[in-house]
C-alpha cells in the first residue's frame, strides 16, 4: 500500500508530458484551429528556443502541413512551384517536387496548404493544378488541372482554398457553373460527382459537417454559403453573401445547426441557421470582419483577429455579442492548444500567447520571431511551433 501512495505521489510531481500530433492539413487534425496537445509551456518568459529556420522564395502565404515527423509546404522559385518535404526536427530538406507556374507574382504563388491522408500529400496551386504525391518520396501519383478540366472560374486573387479529404473524397472548388465544387477519388483523381452551383470560387476551404441531419460540405463561395449534400453533390441550401471584391476567404465556423462567417471590406460577420428546409441568417453585425484568417471557437467563444482596427476580439456566437477586444494584431493568424491561444500580429510578426478567456484579455508572453507582415495562421505539432512571413519558415519549442 505505501509503495502506492509512493507512485501516485510521484506521479502527481512529475511535469505533465508533452501528447505529440501533427496537423496534416489546412487548421489541423479537426480542421478546427485546435491542436490536441497538452502540457505546453504557458508562459514565454524566457521566448520560445528557435530549431531552425528555412529560406521561402515565393513571396507568399502557402501555410505548412506536418505529418510522421516532416513538413510539407508549397514554394516558388524561377517559373517553377516547389512542393518541399523538410525533416519537422532538423528543417532539413528530404525531397522536392517542381510543377510550371509562370504567371507573374500575384500576393506570392501557391497559396494552399497541403493536405497529407495515408501517405500521399495533396497540393493545389493557385492556377488550379492538383497533384497528388507519395509522402515518402515525393512521386507523382496523379495529377490534373481542375480550373481547365472543370471550366472552373477562380476570383481576382486565382484560387486559395486547400484541398480537403473526407473519406475516400477529395473535395475542390474550381467554381464556375457546373463543377462549382467537384468531389474526387483521393486514389485516383476521377470525378465521383460534380455540383452546378453556378458561382465563382471563394478562397476559403471546404468544411465537412452534419446539419439538420445531413451530411454535407459547407462552401463559402464568391457571392455565398451553401451547403452540397456529400453523398451526390446537390445543393442543399444557400445564403448570399456578397463582398467587395467578391472575397470571401475564411472558413465557416459549425456550431450545432449554425453556421458562423465572417468578411471584410466592411461586411462582418452573421451566424447562419440551418434546417431540413432551407437556411436564414440569425444575426449579423461587423464587430469581426476577418480578411482571411478563420476564427477559433473554444470555451463556446469566438476568437478572431479583425479588421479594420487589427483587434483581437472575442464573442459570444449564440448572440453576436462582443465579450472584449484587444488592439495590435493585423491581420494575422490564430490556433488554439491546451486552453490557449497563439496569436499572431500580422504587420509586425510579434506572436503572442494568451489565455482563451471569455472575461478578459490575457497575455502570456510575446516574442518576434521574423518580423515582417506576417499572414499565415500559425501551426502546432509534436510540441513545435511553426510560423512563417514571405520570406522564411521558422520552427519554435512549446516546451
Amino acid at each position: 500500500m505505501r509503495r502506492v501512495l509512493i507512485l501516485m505521489v510521484a506521479a502527481l510531481t512529475v511535469p505533465a508530458v508533452l501528447f505529440a500530433a501533427d496537423w496534416p492539413q489546412f487548421r489541423g487534425p479537426r480542421h478546427d484551429g485546435i491542436s490536441p496537445e497538452k502540457g505546453i509551456r504557458k508562459s514565454w518568459r524566457p521566448a520560445p528556443k528557435q530549431l531552425w529556420k528555412v529560406a521561402m522564395t515565393d513571396n507568399g502565404y502557402s501555410g505548412p502541413a506536418v505529418a510522421g515527423g516532416r513538413v510539407y509546404i508549397i514554394d516558388h522559385q524561377g517559373k517553377n512551384d516547389i512542393v518541399r518535404a523538410l525533416n519537422l526536427r532538423t528543417g532539413k530538406e528530404i525531397w522536392r517536387f517542381s510543377y510550371p507556374d509562370a504567371e507573374r507574382d500575384n500576393y506570392g504563388f501557391a497559396r494552399a496548404t497541403p493536405t497529407v491522408s495515408d501517405g500521399k500529400v495533396y497540393t493545389l496551386s493557385r492556377t488550379g493544378m492538383l497533384h497528388c504525391l507519395d509522402a515518402a518520396s515525393g512521386k507523382k501519383r496523379w495529377g490534373l488541372n481542375i480550373i481547365t478540366t472543370f471550366s472552373g472560374k477562380p476570383g481576382q486573387w486565382d484560387l486559395g482554398a486547400s484541398p480537403f479529404i473526407d473519406g475516400n473524397k477529395l473535395i475542390v472548388v474550381p467554381g464556375g457553373a457546373k463543377a462549382t465544387v467537384v468531389a474526387l477519388n483521393k486514389e485516383t483523381g476521377k470525378p465521383i460527382w460534380r455540383c452546378a452551383a453556378n458561382d465563382a470560387a471563394g478562397y476559403s476551404t471546404p468544411v465537412a459537417a452534419t446539419l439538420a441531419g445531413k451530411r454535407q460540405y459547407l462552401i463559402f463561395s464568391a457571392t455565398k454559403l451553401f451547403g452540397v449534400d456529400a453523398a451526390n453533390g446537390r445543393e442543399l441550401w444557400s445564403v448570399p453573401w456578397r463582398t467587395q471584391y467578391d472575397v470571401n476567404a475564411a472558413c465557416p465556423i459549425v456550431i450545432g445547426n449554425s453556421v458562423f462567417i465572417t468578411s471584410n471590406y466592411g461586411r462582418g460577420c452573421a451566424l447562419v441557421d440551418v434546417t431540413s428546409s432551407g437556411a436564414k441568417i440569425r444575426w449579423s453585425n461587423r464587430d469581426i470582419q476577418s480578411q482571411f484568417n478563420t476564427p477559433v471557437l473554444t470555451q463556446g467563444m469566438l476568437f478572431s483577429t479583425s479588421d479594420p482596427a487589427g483587434n483581437l476580439v472575442c464573442m459570444d456566437p449564440r448572440t453576436g455579442k462582443v465579450a472584449w477586444k484587444q488592439p495590435g494584431f493585423e491581420k494575422g493568424g490564430l490556433a488554439g492548444v491546451d486552453g490557449m491561444l497563439i496569436v499572431v500580429d500580422g504587420a509586425k510578426g510579434n506572436v503572442a500567447l494568451v489565455k482563451a478567456d471569455k472575461t478578459r484579455y490575457q497575455e502570456l508572453g510575446r516574442f518576434q520571431p521574423l518580423g515582417g507582415q506576417s499572414w499565415s495562421p500559425p501551426v502546432i505539432a509534436d510540441g513545435k511551433l511553426l510560423l512563417r512571413n514571405r520570406q522564411a519558415l521558422a520552427c519554435y519549442s512549446l516546451k
